[in-house]
């Protein structure tokens, strides 16, 4: 039998995008960090994010207009004092980033000791405020942050290790309520590992995962938000999770996003006839938010029967295309699409996990010791609809006010005297790896189906239902055989598309992302939907 490898530091990261990657940098001079990455470390939701990161950088903005935007896009429940803290703390956060060397684009004529960035504009805001690097900015922020971690003495990245529960203090006759460790699946050698730390951030990303059309990475499920339900912490408003509107519709790439961006720049929606519809369903036509957008095009379909609608953007001068959108052009021209000529074929996919974990304004959970920042984190931010761009602002922000926390108490923190060993005695290693397969696949139709744009009350009892029963195989599964990547993923899934079900079925009302039949209109008094491990163990 593996003896069981222990790891420790001051700080421990599971997760290795913005979030993650932003608050290592922020504490590693004063502390270790050890920093877990699922995959390759590059593969995360930041790397794919093309659109940008909004901040107020042009004098006739203001924070005041930013916060407007992001209330009203929100659904009106979003907590206001969270999204002002976030806007006014984004010009200095994004301002970090450039001094770390992301390479957002400038204006033409810019000079190098004043730059002015170039700022494009996106569905629901009210000027232009997006930074970005062409239309690959999550890939130079991702790449930039990583040179900055490679280059740090005090920071370790362990690839291929995912985190598979946290480890509070009563397993050692401690605290229920505070977290030591946790247990870590190493796929390099296959094996459990323990990881002793001061304090933890959970920085995983979403869970779109959980659904059969997703824009998302493959590592995209959940993890955080099981694993923080399994230890104890309340979840909010999982609900809401966004279809990004426009993901390309093409047997050879499933999951590659078309940029908001483009219908930032004029680019129409079309039905196959070649007619425009976002007219018909709002006065911001192309430019209303992702949740109407994503609608009209779900209901386009359904009503005549088409396999996808067309985004179109062949009006404009093809050097502006190419200028402003190469790595879409490039994409589209290896899979046979000239952009400049034509319309692209597009369906909406799940994007972004709108509710998740608990947090204060410091990032903190409802756990001692315990964060959670980025996707995986519920601040009150996005409210019923997340508006576009705010969402790796939100990433930098809260990891610059979790890092400030934890540097604060470092000092005084201890490090459990042991932890419990993993205990994989009593399990084989399975010869049914299709099982695990197959009830994977059946989740992510069913979610799709019962759980997706447009929902009822019979569709989420169905779901629920199916849930149940998979959790079941799943749980017995777990309990009988070696831990694997997949059976890893899907434990946490089922857990978060229980979740996000039992948000929905609390919600009586349709509101941002949230549509149902049963109720399609929206209750005078509104605010977040809250689920705690007590009420519903």
């Amino acid at each position: 039998m593996h003896v069981n490898q222990e790891h420790q530091c001051d700080v421990l990261v599971i997760g290795s995008g913005a979030a993650g990657l932003s608050l290592a940098l922020r504490v590693a001079n004063q502390c270790r960090v050890i920093v877990l990455s699922k995959g390759a470390w590059s593969e995360g939701a930041t790397y794919y994010a093309q659109g940008g990161i909004a901040a107020v950088f042009d004098e006739s903005d203001s924070i005041e207009s930013h916060v407007q935007d992001t209330l009203i896009a929100g659904g009106g429940i979003c907590e206001e004092e969270t999204v002002r803290f976030i806007a006014e703390n984004a010009k200095k956060c994004v301002q970090w980033l450039i001094d770390g060397g992301v390479p957002f684009d400038l204006d033409e004529g810019s000079q190098q000791d004043h730059p002015k960035y170039h700022l494009t504009r996106e569905g629901g805001h009210s000027h232009r405020r997006i930074l970005h690097a062409a239309d690959a900015t999550g890939m130079a922020m991702q790449t930039s942050l990583q040179d900055n971690v490679i280059h740090h003495p005090n920071i370790k990245v362990l690839e291929r290790h995912n985190a598979l529960d946290l480890i509070t203090e009563d397993k050692i006759g401690g605290d229920p309520k505070k977290v030591i460790g946790a247990y870590v699946w190493n796929r390099n050698d296959e094996h459990v590992e323990t990881i002793k730390a001061k304090f933890i951030v959970l920085a995983t990303g979403g869970a779109s995962k959980v659904y059969q059309y997703t824009s998302n990475p493959d590592v995209s499920s959940g993890d955080g938000i099981a694993m923080a339900w399994r230890a104890g912490c309340r979840v909010a408003n999982l609900e809401f999770n966004q279809f990004h509107p426009t993901c390309l519709y093409h047997p050879d790439s499933r999951n590659f996003l078309l940029t908001e961006a483009l219908r930032g720049e004029g680019a129409f929606l079309r039905r196959p006839d070649g007619s425009r519809f976002m007219p018909d369903f709002d006065e911001r036509a192309e430019l209303a938010p992702r949740d109407v957008v994503a609608r009209a095009i779900d209901y386009e379909m359904k009503r005549i029967g088409a396999d996808c609608m067309y985004l179109d953007i062949s009006h404009k001068p093809a050097d502006f295309i190419e200028k402003h959108f190469p790595t879409i052009y490039t994409r589209l021209q290896g899979l046979g699409i000239d952009m400049t000529k034509e319309p692209i074929p597009i369906v909406p996919a799940a994007h972004y996990t709108c509710g998740g974990v608990m947090v204060n304004r410091q990032g903190e959970t409802d756990l001692k010791q315990l964060y959670a920042i980025g996707e995986v984190s519920y601040t009150g931010l996005h409210g019923a609809n997340r508006m576009a761009s705010n969402s790796l602002l939100e990433c930098v922000v809260y990891a610059r006010s979790a890092a400030r926390d934890i540097l604060s108490k470092h000092e005084h923190a201890q490090l459990a005297e042991s932890l419990p060993p993993w205990d994989e005695s009593q399990v084989t290693c399975s010869d049914e790896e299709v099982v695990i397969q197959h009830n994977w696949h059946e989740l992510r139709l069913f979610m799709w189906d019962y759980m997706g744009i447009v929902r009822t009350d019979k569709r989420l009892e169905r779901a629920l239902r199916r849930i149940h029963l998979l959790q079941q195989e799943t749980h017995e599964y777990y309990s009988n055989f070696r831990v694997s990547n997949n059976l890893i993923e899907l434990r946490n899934l089922l857990q978060v598309a229980e979740l996000m079900i039992c948000c929905a079925m609390q919600r009586k009302e349709s509101r941002g992302l949230h549509y149902t039949l049963d109720y399609p209109e929206q209750l005078e008094n509104s605010g977040p939907t809250v689920l705690d491990p007590k009420d519903l163990s």
